[in-house]
Parts: structure tokens; sequence; C-alpha cells
């Protein structure tokens, strides 16, 4: 089933990669939501950054209807709160842009102290920077974050 049956795009980055969790093969997935997929961004070069995939194929908030409207903003706001609780930054930034993957998704961008620009908007950061692979955490490091993460996820969820 993609994106719980609902129109979907062929060539879609963000499709792709909800399959690859459905499939299991989505090895920074950290949890599904009635909405959405948690899952750890590829490259940390800021620590923690992860993403919230609607679970929809849909552009734009207000092509949801409005109670999973609500609930897709609800389940970010929770992942982010279990981004802030695992790494503790200074401030969190929050992104829904769409420009060139149109399928929404949340982009959730941990700030500290000792960024390279830390009074700039990420893409400021040059991508060479942001993408480079030294930022692509070791197996074991991923992990042990995702599990952090998902363990602070699962306790606001419960509280």
């Amino acid at each position: 089933m993609r994106n719980m049956g609902q129109q979907n795009s062929h060539d879609c980055l963000i499709c792709d990669r909800i399959e690859q969790i459905q499939r299991g093969k989505n090895s920074y997935f950290i949890k599904e939501m009635e909405t959405g997929y948690a899952v750890l961004g590829n490259h940390q070069y800021f620590k923690g950054y992860c993403l919230f995939l609607c679970k929809f194929h849909k552009k734009e908030l207000h092509e949801l209807k409005k109670g999973i409207r609500l609930k897709f903003l609800e389940e970010m706001a929770l992942v982010a709160e279990a981004v802030y609780k695992t790494l503790n930054p200074g401030k969190l930034n929050y992104e829904l842009l769409g420009n060139t993957d149109e399928h929404m998704h949340w982009h959730i961008f941990p700030r500290y102290k000792n960024d390279l620009m830390p009074d700039r908007v990420v893409w400021a950061v040059d991508k060479t920077i942001r993408n480079n692979e030294k930022y692509v955490l070791a197996e074991k490091q991923r992990n042990l974050l995702i599990a952090k993460i998902s363990l602070n996820l699962n306790k606001i969820i419960n509280e």
C-alpha cells in the first residue's frame, strides 16, 4: 500500500523513502505515526536533523482534511520535541518547503551556538558542507541516535 492508498508520483523521492520504510529497507527510520514517518536525516551536519514525511502524497497543507492536517502538525511537533529532549540544542528550526520535492515533509533542524552560521537559515550553509560524507553517521552511531530519539518520542506520546 503506497502512502495509505493516496495519490502519488512515480518520480517522488519522498514516496520512494516511504516505500523503503514499508519494506523495512530504510536504515534512517525512527517511527511510524498516524500521518507520517519520522526519519533521521542522511547527513548530520546539524546533529539530530530529522524529517517527518507525510503519508499522503500532497503538496500543500490545505490539501489535507482539517483533522488530518491538525494531526500532521501535532505529530511533527512531537518529533521535534523528541529531538529537542534528546540533543538539547539552543534552538530548533522547522521547515516545510516542497520546492524541489513536491510531497510534504518537515525538516527539523537542531541549531547550536557552534554552528557555522548560527544566526542564518540552514540553507545559508553551503550544500557541499552540509552534505559532506563526513556527516553521514556510521551505522552504530546512527542506530544509537535513532534509538535515543525513538525512546524520547515514545515517552512523549505516552505522557
